[in-house]
């Protein structure tokens, strides 16, 4: 078993034609710095205007990929999660025209973090966010006979966004090229289950992480799991949770951030835009109840634990 430097090289889209980086064996340990999704294009000193005037074509820089030695389409790539520190300074943006509520929130919102504190960042003077670094994407390459943007996620994983893969989480893909050829991005320091208003508190980092072959072990989707239990610590001070009610999913998850919206501000005082930025970050949306056809129920859960006053 080794441990090898990822090197600084970057792809932007999924394709089999990308040169690898490296070559590495079933229990090798890689490690590398991730930038942010602009690639740079925020920096600590950045106003709204940028928003307007960044390059989508630089967004999602991949470190990658990785080529693992023997991986073959039905057999399953581990990734073992061992560092992630996140940079001292983030940012999270309402971009116009994406998001949960982008017809709420037509206009466009830039919102920069001090993470230089340790564990929290504050948010105005109203709560601490904890500092969890994860990777928003990792994948392995799908099988795709031209480029794929990376904005959408798939069975391969990609952008799925998941907050829980922090350290010590186990990843598990489903190799679908030969080689596998895994890659990693979109870091980010904090994050509410959903990404609501498109954007995390996006911030460089850097990290290690085990990669383990399962020969012939099939799966169809990601799955992983846990090194223990989940949000212990903003979890003791219980929660508020809003419920939407709809015939969808989406609605009733739009519903039900409209109403964490709206207590947010009632409550604490915060513009909506505040709020939705906060929800984005810090907010999890959970499935209440498929089952009681015709309408579906979405629950926001709010740690009462990250907020500076009851």
């Amino acid at each position: 078993m080794s441990h090898h430097p990822v090197p600084k090289r970057v792809h932007r889209l999924w394709s089999t034609e990308h040169e690898p980086v490296l070559e590495v064996e079933d229990g090798d340990t890689v490690s590398f710095e991730l930038t942010e999704a602009t690639d740079g294009q925020f920096d600590p000193g950045s106003t709204v205007d940028a928003v307007a005037g960044f390059d989508w074509d630089r967004v999602y820089p991949l470190a990658g990929p990785i080529v693992v030695r023997d991986a073959e389409p039905g057999d399953v790539l581990e990734v073992e999660f061992l560092e992630l520190r996140s940079v001292d300074w983030g940012w999270t943006a309402v971009l116009p025209g994406l998001g949960l509520l982008a017809e709420d929130f037509p206009d466009a919102h830039l919102h920069l973090w001090d993470l230089s504190g340790g564990d929290t960042a504050g948010f105005l003077d109203v709560a601490d966010i904890p500092i969890r670094p994860f990777c928003g994407v990792v994948g392995v390459c799908p099988d795709v006979a031209e480029p794929q943007s990376v904005l959408p996620p798939g069975h391969f994983g990609g952008n799925v966004d998941c907050k829980d893969l922090v350290v010590g989480t186990k990843l598990y893909l489903p190799v679908q090229v030969p080689g596998a050829r895994l890659s990693l991005g979109d870091p980010h320091a904090a994050q509410g289950d959903g990404e609501l208003c498109v954007s995390a508190i996006e911030a460089s980092l850097s990290g290690a992480a085990r990669i383990r072959l399962h020969k012939g072990r099939r799966i169809t989707a990601p799955q992983f799991e846990t090194a223990g239990p989940l949000r212990a610590d903003t979890a003791r001070a219980g929660h508020y949770a809003t419920m939407g009610v709809a015939p969808d999913l989406m609605h009733a998850a739009q519903d039900a951030t409209r109403a964490m919206i709206d207590h947010l501000g009632t409550r604490y005082g915060l513009a909506p835009i505040e709020a939705y930025v906060l929800c984005s970050v810090a907010v999890d949306l959970r499935i209440t109840e498929v089952v009681d056809v015709p309408n579906w129920v979405v629950s926001a859960y709010l740690p009462k634990a990250i907020l500076r006053a009851s």
